[in-house]
């Protein structure tokens, strides 16, 4: 092989080598440890249902402003521990759905709804809360900031954590696994930073 070609070939490889990685793909990138994190081109991924216009915003969040719909995961979850960053408008209306049984039409009937909803008109199942299974404990307004829930699902046991507050402890059987769904009702809402990992 001549010198220069040689040479050529060389820095070819130290350019790949060193070059950024390919973007994750839309099943997020996965650790040792079972957890899997979702950026912002992962989400949008998803399967859309609805008509919400989810586009990527600025810090790598998913944002939707109008319509009405959600963002549905390509895999089911069982057991799992699930960390997500939200930020609403107040009269926003949303939440995240787990274990939903029926990934074509997402709801309170088909999933674990842990609310986002600071005005709900009947503020028993406000943010916070899993709607039509448990109250949240205490009341937390989330409009105009950013937010963490912490969600873990083990067997019939649903616990729900609102930026480091204990919410929702409670025991439910009728949904054992599903997908993931993010919801856009109303108002502004945007999420970030999500991660999963199974048991």
């Amino acid at each position: 092989m001549p010198v220069r070609r040689g040479l050529a070939c060389i820095v070819g490889l130290l350019a790949a080598a060193c070059s950024p990685s390919e973007p994750e793909s839309a099943g997020g990138g996965a650790a040792p440890d079972g957890t899997t994190t979702y950026g912002a081109a992962d989400l949008l991924a998803w399967r859309r249902v609805g008509d919400a216009n989810w586009r990527e915003a600025d810090g790598g969040a998913v944002q939707a402003d109008s319509g009405n719909g959600f963002l549905v995961s390509p895999t089911s979850f069982r057991d799992f521990d699930l960390s997500v960053e939200f930020w609403v408008s107040p009269d926003a209306n949303s939440g995240v759905f787990v274990r939903c049984v029926d990934a074509d039409a997402p709801g309170a009937e088909t999933c674990y709804e842990v609310n986002i909803f600071d005005q709900r008109p009947d503020p028993t199942y406000r943010t916070g809360s899993i709607v039509d299974v448990a109250p949240p404990s205490s009341t937390i307004y989330t409009g105009g900031r950013w937010n963490r829930f912490e969600i873990t699902a083990r067997g019939p046991r649903l616990q729900v954590v609102l930026n480091d507050r204990p919410m929702v402890d409670v025991s439910d059987e009728r949904f054992a696994e599903g997908p993931v769904a993010l919801q856009y009702g109303a108002g502004t809402v945007l999420f970030r930073n999500l991660r999963i990992t199974t048991h």
